[in-house]
């Protein structure tokens, strides 16, 4: 959730420039274009790739999840506190509500659900900004309702902030970041017990503190190894995607700087937020602009520009299409045939 930090300005790069349209819209809408910054992008995304608005109207999107066993993509409205649905077959759903926050007392701020993952088994699982755990559903995927099961509410008695996003190890724990961005006031926030923004491990019903020095940890992700994670760190001051690498024995080691956008972001605004990483260990990170694509080294392959806010994006299971959440609006690039 990095809405505070989005600015706008351009860069000097050459594009490839591609026009787009909206869907559902005859009106053509010029929605972004590529940026082809290295080569190796065009195995990843085709020159002529196709990227359209599917659905919008929302107030701030967050935290897209592709279901494959049904071709659905569910994604959350923050501000709203609902999870919704769309399919190219169903069209547009209110899948879940309430999403966050399932209390009765009227409360501001960014209330809902954010980050959303699977678990091994297949079930649900949410980040909840407005009741400040992570939780898993207990429902089906194909009959959601709003039946939570807490799986982490706090660390060492004190509530957490309000985690944000969330990433599922091979071996099932569950790696989720801690920002104040579901506080009404943030960091100054007089309802905020912990004194840092932290990285959390969930194994077997415990928690586990993994970072605590990182300022806004935000969008997290598993190289296909399993052994590395990449994080976003949304600070104007910080603007830092971070890699971490897990030991035998489940420590953090080698921590490092995977791609500094500090010059970037002081041209055009919109941290590093939530972040995707397919098969091949290509990072899909949302980053001043638009969609950052790395390489599993940290190179820049290229971007998908795209205006406004950009907060996630989500891959379908054949890798060939990628699903953005772009402030009241999600979009669909079909990457490749």
């Amino acid at each position: 959730m990095i809405r505070n930090l989005i600015a706008r300005a351009s860069i000097g790069y050459v594009s490839i420039l591609i026009l787009l349209s909206g869907c559902g819209n005859s009106n053509s809408r010029n929605l972004g274009h590529i940026e082809k910054l290295d080569p190796a992008l065009s195995s990843i995304i085709d020159d002529k790739a196709k990227i359209e608005i599917v659905a919008e109207g929302f107030d701030w999107c967050e935290g897209p999840l592709w279901l494959a066993q049904s071709k659905t993509l569910i994604f959350s409205d923050v501000p709203k506190n609902i999870i919704y649905s769309w399919s190219e077959e169903a069209g547009l759903k209110e899948y879940l509500t309430p999403s966050g926050y399932t209390g009765s007392v009227p409360r501001s701020g960014e209330k809902g659900s954010n980050g959303l993952a699977l678990s091994r088994d297949n079930q649900l699982l949410i980040c909840q900004h407005g009741d400040r755990r992570v939780v898993v559903m207990d429902a089906s995927l194909t009959d959601p309702l709003p039946n939570y099961v807490t799986l982490a509410d706090n660390f060492g008695g004190k509530k957490f902030n309000s985690p944000n996003d969330l990433a599922v190890r091979s071996n099932g724990d569950i790696y989720f970041t801690d920002p104040p961005f579901g506080l009404t006031n943030m960091n100054s926030d007089s309802t905020k017990e912990i004194p840092f923004n932290g990285i959390y491990r969930i194994s077997k019903g415990n928690v586990f503190l993994l970072i605590d020095t990182l300022t806004y940890p935000n969008g997290i992700a598993f190289m296909p190894n399993g052994n590395t994670f990449i994080v976003g760190n949304s600070d104007a001051e910080k603007p830092v995607w971070y890699a971490f690498d897990i030991d035998e024995k489940d420590s953090i080691v080698n921590a490092r700087i995977f791609y500094d956008a500090t010059k970037e972001f002081k041209d055009e605004g919109g941290g590093p937020d939530g972040l995707k990483i397919d098969k091949a260990g290509n990072v899909f990170a949302t980053g001043p602009g638009g969609i950052w694509i790395f390489n599993r080294d940290g190179r820049v392959l290229g971007k998908i520009k795209l205006k406004g806010g950009v907060s996630n994006c989500a891959l379908t299971e054949d890798e060939k299409t990628l699903f953005v959440t772009n402030g009241n609006k999600i979009i669909r690039v079909k990457l490749r045939n």
